[in-house]
């Protein structure tokens, strides 16, 4: 008798115990790859998937030995389970895992775990309308975290080039299916990770709206409470995506940079590592030289500021901003403007340069008024195409300011920024920005794993 023979005769001698060591091994095949940072140093990260393939390989061959077609039905379809499991373990798509999942559930249709899993065997190949239809499987027999997380995902790389009315309820949907696999099991990083992704893409497609990146940094905050969420690369990179947004521009590098550590080989967090390096260090350089403008024609610009366009935030106006009260305005200069809120002022200056940002949020420029003082604004939902230009007169009411300053291993910046979130609030030339030119939807992507 043949070793492999003999190996299968022990196996289906006894086959609820030879099932239950080859289960207790695949779980230990997925402790090492998701708990790898748990129980090794961040060193030793690029070994991580080398040493996980070579696991792989071992646990493999079991199930290589064995010849499923004899076993019973059920006990089949479980083994099929595991082996398409084993083979599903790597990072990139493998053609056995497919192939096994797929014998899976056509032996048991009731099979939730293994529709799930074949779900990421369809995703990993990029084949998303069989992804769509395995998670959906699923659902049909359980409401679950895995399903439902996934199908978040998979509705937000689905929107494409659509209509802006088809766009949000789609987006909405992504966010309420995350919320409910949050609810399935509360202590789920992976799922809160989603939620957080989910919030993110909201942001940039439903309205980029602060408020929204709040509600994203505290679902990445929860999913960092687990062992298994806070090891992945793609947790920390998303969160860096969301704190360049808050404008948090030091964090966010301290983000990306701890990605790149889980996962050397791994390019987004070192180019999105790069982009936030690049604005800080041009808004830094624009602000300082003022957007390198001669002196004479700068100071041409400032003298032709006039108070007419100030238009209906003209001094002593009044003006709820929402609040239900009304202010009236005073107009005062940028080098008077406080840290934070300046509430019931107004701010009139000149535009002396731009910064280019690749998906055009925001839209970034920098002013300089009679103070000659030098402060960027960066302005979000502002449509692509529009914004201000060089020698544009821009009103800026109640101003929030906030001062970056950082000298780091990471970077070195300084400069001061006014965030506005609502270009509508906006006066350029004395006259108010446009409904017109608010901006449609503007999509990025989130990497995700699982």
């Amino acid at each position: 008798m043949s070793q492999d023979s003999d190996t299968e005769a022990k196996f289906l001698a006894n086959v609820t115990d030879s099932m239950n060591k080859l289960m207790k091994e695949l779980h230990e095949l997925y402790e090492f790859r998701d708990l790898f940072f748990e129980n090794h140093p961040i060193e030793m990260a690029a070994e991580k998937n080398q040493r996980l393939e070579e696991l792989k390989k071992v646990l493999a061959e079991k199930f290589e030995e064995i010849d499923d077609s004899k076993l019973p039905s059920a006990e089949r379809a479980k083994f099929l389970y595991m082996k398409g499991r084993t083979y599903n373990i790597s990072r990139t798509y493998d053609a056995r895992a497919t192939e096994c999942l797929s014998k899976a559930v056509k032996l048991n249709p009731h099979f939730v775990e293994a529709w799930n899993e074949l779900g990421e065997c369809y995703w990993k190949n990029m084949n998303v309308k069989e992804a769509k239809a395995s998670f959906e499987g699923a659902l049909k027999h359980q409401r679950n975290r895995l399903s439902l997380r996934c199908l978040s995902i998979i509705l937000r790389q689905e929107i494409g080039p659509r209509k802006r009315s088809e766009v949000i309820p789609t987006i909405l949907k992504s966010v309420e299916l995350a919320k409910e696999a949050v609810t399935q099991d509360i202590k789920d990083g992976v799922s809160w990770s989603v939620l957080g992704n989910a919030y993110l893409c909201q942001f940039f497609t439903v309205a980029q709206d602060p408020a929204t990146l709040k509600l994203c940094m505290s679902a990445y905050k929860q999913a960092a409470l687990d062992p298994i969420a806070k090891g992945q690369p793609d947790l920390y990179y998303n969160e860096g995506i969301a704190l360049k947004y808050s404008e948090q521009y030091s964090e966010a590098l301290e983000k990306f940079s701890y990605a790149c550590r889980l996962d050397p080989s791994w390019a987004p967090p070192r180019q999105e590592s790069s982009r936030v390096l690049s604005f800080t260090q041009a808004a830094t350089t624009l602000v300082r030289t003022r957007g390198k403008l001669k002196a004479k024609r700068l100071a041409t610009m400032v003298q032709s500021i006039d108070k007419k366009m100030l238009g209906m935030y003209s001094e002593g106006s009044l003006h709820s901003f929402g609040r239900g009260r009304e202010v009236a305005l005073e107009l005062v200069r940028l080098d008077a403007l406080q840290e934070g809120n300046n509430e019931a002022k107004v701010v009139l200056g000149k535009v002396v340069g731009s910064i280019h940002n690749d998906n055009s949020v925001p839209f970034t420029f920098a002013m300089v008024d009679e103070s000659m003082e030098c402060i960027l604004v960066t302005v979000y939902n502002w449509a692509d195409g529009r914004g201000a230009i060089i020698g544009d007169c821009v009103t800026l009411p109640e101003p929030q300011l906030t001062s970056h300053k950082v000298d780091s291993e990471l970077a070195k910046y300084e400069f001061k920024s006014i965030r506005v979130n609502n270009p509508m609030v906006l006066l350029v030339n004395g006259k108010r920005v446009g409904r017109n030119q608010v901006a449609s939807t503007c999509v990025t992507s989130t990497y995700e794993a699982h």
